[in-house]
């Protein structure tokens, strides 16, 4: 059972946090507010949540919340990854026997008043043992435990997001039963329709048909803090890029796991669906990308990546951070592009990557560099990305990459001019070889740890054996460019 003043008994809070938790319990009793999501991030980085009432929130401020362990053990289908109720839950664990509860405390910084639902409060929540312990599979621990690693050297990490996705138009009236799945099997995705034709980038025709529903996610945006710089009508038909100015990296990662459930719901009460699966399996729907835009910075803000010297295009300190993600792009591939579906992404001349490669301004290489001597936002592009990504595994793999890249003082090879024909390595070539990499990976094993690494590949392991069964029962070796069935059913939605 957990300790009473749990948060404070423990010291889950910052002096600033507990400040900003007082603040949040006199904005809960003006009665502005009805009812508070705590909200936390999944495995996949999808929000998970659950409503409380005004004095119930009040009491969280204080004792946390206890909630299902569930979210951690069950993937994206509620098909069960591990034996939750023999001892040790399936993994050797005492704490995770029967499918215990975790408390959750929020992080009062994140706290928002929701614009499409206005009396209803947000708050993302961290997930502890009730002893205290942070818990072990929870990747917003994970993202900060790296940030203090970069903290102690008097560096911050800083993220610029720039993600696709697709807009499109709801045209099923109701779900039938096909919509409906079970444990392990994802029902039928709600019928939808383009928007606009596609195939015509940056058509400003395009873009003001989709304007009406754009009006209404920019209003969103800028209500909720998301610091919001453009949106564009890509490339697929009524496929949407938006970017967002950088921030450090937990508040990267947090605004992202809000920009796509904020997203996702305002487009579904407006008759309408956003989808930020990588590659849809209808017709034109071309890839989308989540291009993680990234550099560090000293004490005094200084982006440590700018060169002083004009023949360069980054810094001896940026080199070698680029120098770790390109030794370790085969095994931290997973973290970025996580689903089956992504790899449909990875092919030659297609503007995503195909090897562990690097060019100043080249859209076909994986690490994109950008800026100069004198250009304060000189960032290194890691463009192997999909929009459904865990924000805070792919920043965190990101973290971990560039530091072993300081600690070796690796060398940077000269840019790749041919990215596509280089000699490098390949990255992998399906979510198979992915994860096969990341259990060889000495570098995650060690920052990560293996017990969260092994949980990981147990829990994508999963998934990827049901998409092998449907393989299997459909007589297709699931390789190619061709999306199947269980892809759009499993994803399309979920994302």
């Amino acid at each position: 059972m957990k300790s009473f003043d749990f948060i404070r008994r423990y010291g889950l809070w910052t002096n600033d946090q507990a400040r900003q938790a007082e603040e949040l319990k006199r904005r809960a009793e003006t009665g502005e507010l009805q009812l508070v999501r705590i909200a936390l991030a999944d495995p996949h980085g999808a929000s998970r949540a659950k409503s409380v009432t005004v004095p119930a929130f009040l009491d969280v401020l204080e004792n946390g919340y206890n909630i299902n362990i569930a979210t951690a053990t069950l993937d994206g289908s509620g098909e069960r990854v591990f034996k939750s109720f023999t001892r040790g839950g399936g993994m050797d664990l005492d704490e995770m026997t029967g499918s215990p509860n975790l408390t959750v405390v929020p992080d009062p910084s994140t706290f928002r008043v929701l614009p499409w639902a206005p009396h209803i409060g947000w708050v993302l929540c961290d997930q502890y043992f009730h002893d205290g312990t942070p818990f072990h599979f929870s990747t917003r621990h994970l993202l900060k435990q790296q940030i203090e690693r970069l903290k102690q050297r008097g560096l911050t990490h800083v993220v610029g997001l720039e993600s696709e996705w697709y807009l499109s138009k709801i045209v099923q009236e109701n779900l039938a039963p096909e919509n409906i799945g079970e444990a392990g099997v994802q029902g039928k995705p709600i019928a939808t329709a383009p928007v606009e034709r596609g195939f015509s980038y940056h058509s400003e025709t395009g873009l003001d048909i989709m304007q009406p529903v754009l009006d209404e996610l920019t209003s969103t945006y800028l209500a909720l803090d998301l610091p919001l710089r453009s949106m564009e009508n890509e490339f697929g038909p009524g496929q949407v890029e938006c970017t967002f100015t950088a921030d450090d990296a937990l508040h990267a990662a947090d605004n992202y796991v809000l920009y796509r459930t904020a997203t996702r719901q305002v487009c579904r009460r407006l008759g309408y669906f956003a989808s930020f699966m990588c590659r849809p399996g209808i017709a034109g729907h071309v890839p989308s990308g989540w291009h993680l835009h990234q550099s560090i910075t000293d004490e005094h803000g200084e982006n440590l990546f700018t060169p002083a010297d004009q023949s360069q295009h980054l810094s001896p300190l940026g080199q070698q951070f680029l120098a770790g993600l390109l030794d370790h792009a085969p095994a931290g591939t997973v973290f970025g592009a996580p689903t089956v579906n992504a790899y449909r992404r990875f092919l030659p001349n297609s503007l995503a990557p195909t090897r562990a490669s690097w060019g100043y301004d080249h859209r076909g290489t994986m690490m994109r560099v950008l800026g100069g001597a004198e250009d304060p936002a000189t960032r290194i592009e890691n463009r192997a990305g999909e929009p459904a990504a865990n924000p805070y595994l792919f920043i965190a793999s990101q973290i971990v990459a560039g530091l072993d890249g300081l600690d070796r003082k690796l060398d940077l090879w000269p840019a790749d001019d041919d990215p596509y024909n280089s000699n490098h390595a390949v990255l992998p070539l399906s979510l198979k070889e992915a994860l096969g990499a990341l259990d060889q990976s000495k570098l995650y094993r060690h920052a990560f740890g293996d017990l969260f690494v092994d949980y990981y590949l147990a829990f994508k392991g999963v998934e990827l054996g049901r998409f092998g069964k449907y393989c299997e029962d459909h007589a297709i070796d699931g390789g190619g460019i061709n999306v199947t069935e269980w892809e759009q059913n499993e994803y399309y939605d979920f994302f």
